[in-house]
């Protein structure tokens, strides 16, 4: 008997493609190995020092690379070979724990040591993160990148689960420079797993886009797009608020719950295995709820776990509240990363996924650093209360911010005619001034106004750096937009990228136009003006 989902285009069926079921398991054991080191390192704090600055530190350390480097990785993940990318930077974070084995091991360790290879982990992930959300695309056909994409929430979970339970068990029977160990070994397989994967060399493309190029493009993007700017804002501020408890968890099983590093463990353990039931119930929860709802609900159940934690409850009750915790977090996590995913086009998804990752990690790390110092001044219980109530408020309170659907079709439409040129144009000719010129009746301005805003937006998108609409001082009825792209290569980008949904906009705008003929368009080039000597 088959397991179920295995046929057809079910969450699990892309298990049955080798190369993504070999990768799947091998970053399994990877990120086990990272929860492993991290509950290391957060328990080995607060026996060097017990402040909540100094706890929280770390986990600033850990957040802070990916808030700095997440946009830049999502460019790198673009442009260069991803597989030998991956390959290096598992390699930098196998030293890095090599590392905290060392140091522990000679009895070296320092609450600056910490952080510091905290902070280098840090920047591995950052730099990791988006290249193995773009490979998913490269593993499975393309009816199975929805499950692959929930098959990887899946497997971070289940290396949640897992992870820091053994984690803490290895801390408390063989100490950190054992555990530290293990998680360099993992590394072993992460990199046997790569260098198993022969993947397809990519075909040299003339717009292929260059590190600042595509830099500048990803952040026109997400300057211009107002539904990821709703994305952005929702994860923000329930991260910022959500980031207490885990700032300050390490201090609440030690200081208020009196357990050792395996039950330290154990509460993060919990919320892994909370996280998994979580996801296993989300198409249920989907079915009665939409995502504000869901957002709604995780909040609730996020900010009700730190009000229990702040009474310093039972280790039993303790452990079954950081199960409802994982099941809140993974529902705000999928529902906000789902939502970000549904309006982002292929062109730009790592880079304006990146930007996500810059807000979420953030706010972890600002959260992290505010609720220590709050910690610090009013102790741990009255922080994660004063975390509870306002996560609760602005839980509430955003929930009218309602977040996009994501339903608009946007693989690209390629309606845009080639340009006309009198002769070949050099890729890096520029900047170029578009002009498109509509026929409009007086009568039908205002609404002809209201829809060319609307195709604002989608020209910055796509690549524009400057928009603007003039009329004609002799002939009002006679309407001139233009958009400015840095060079004539963007602009041929920018033919690629328009999506369906943007060329349903394009059509309600060239509705209005009166002419016999369609809108005329210009493509103008600047001229570079030769030096003269003598001036």
């Amino acid at each position: 008997m088959k397991a179920a989902g295995l046929e057809g285009t079910g969450t699990f069926a892309p298990l049955r493609q080798q190369v993504f079921a070999v990768l799947w398991v091998a970053t399994i054991i990877g990120n086990t190995g990272s929860f492993i080191r991290d509950v290391a390192s957060s328990w080995l704090v607060t026996e060097l020092s017990a402040t909540p600055a100094a706890v929280s530190l770390v986990q600033a350390a850990a957040t802070l690379p990916v808030f700095l480097l997440a946009i830049p990785a999502g460019v790198l993940s673009d442009i260069l070979d991803r597989r030998k990318f991956l390959i290096a930077v598992q390699l930098l974070l196998a030293s890095a724990s090599l590392c905290l084995l060392t140091l522990s091991a000679m009895g070296l360790q320092s609450v600056s040591s910490l952080v510091a290879l905290t902070f280098i982990g840090g920047i591995g992930a950052a730099l990791v993160a988006p290249t193995w959300q773009a490979i998913v695309p490269e593993l499975v056909q393309r009816q199975d990148v929805k499950g692959a994409v929930a098959l990887n929430s899946l497997g971070i979970n289940i290396s949640r689960a897992i992870g820091p339970a053994l984690g803490g068990l290895l801390l408390a029977w063989f100490g950190a420079a054992v555990t530290y160990g293990v998680d360099v070994i993992t590394y072993v397989f992460v990199v046997a797993a790569l260098l198993w994967w022969r993947r397809g060399t990519p075909e040299d493309d003339a717009l292929a886009e260059r590190f600042f190029g595509a830099f500048r493009a990803g952040l026109r993007y997400a300057r211009s797009s107002r539904e990821l700017h709703v994305v952005l804002i929702r994860a923000a501020v329930f991260f910022a608020f959500s980031s207490a408890i885990w700032a300050l968890l390490p201090l609440v099983a030690r200081q208020l719950l009196g357990g050792d590093a395996s039950f330290y463990g154990m509460l993060l353990g919990a919320v892994g295995a909370g996280a998994v039931c979580g996801a296993l119930v989300m198409p249920r929860l989907r079915a009665r709820l939409d995502a504000d709802g869901l957002l709604l609900a995780a909040a609730i159940v996020t900010a009700a776990v730190m009000g229990v934690l702040s009474l310093a409850p039972p280790q039993w009750a303790a452990v079954a509240a950081l199960l409802a915790c994982g099941a809140a977090w993974i529902t705000a996590l999928t529902t906000l990363n789902s939502t970000a995913q549904s309006i982002l086009p292929n062109w730009v998804r790592g880079r304006s996924l990146a930007v996500y990752l810059t807000v979420f990690n953030g706010a972890m790390t600002g959260g992290s650093l505010a609720w220590g110092a709050i910690a610090e001044a009013v102790g741990v219980p009255s922080a994660l209360g004063i975390a509870a109530i306002g996560l609760l408020c602005v839980g509430l309170g955003f929930h009218r911010v309602k977040l996009p659907r994501g339903e608009a079709e946007l693989v690209p439409s390629n309606h845009w005619p080639e340009p006309l040129t009198a002769q070949p144009v050099e890729n890096d000719r520029g900047p170029v001034l578009i002009l498109i010129e509509y026929i409009v009746d007086r009568k039908d301005r205002p609404a002809f106004l209201k829809a060319l805003a609307s195709l604002s937006h989608e020209r910055r998108r796509d690549g524009a750096y400057g928009w603007g609409v003039t009329e004609d001082a002799a002939d009002p009825s006679r309407v001139v937009e233009w958009f400015m792209v840095e060079s004539w290569a963007e602009h041929m980008r920018q033919h690629r990228r328009v999506s369906k949904a943007d060329a349903d906009v394009q059509q309600e705008v060239r509705a209005y136009h009166q002419g016999l003929e369609p809108p005329a368009v210009q493509h103008l080039l600047a001229i570079n003006r030769p030096h003269i000597k003598g001036k």
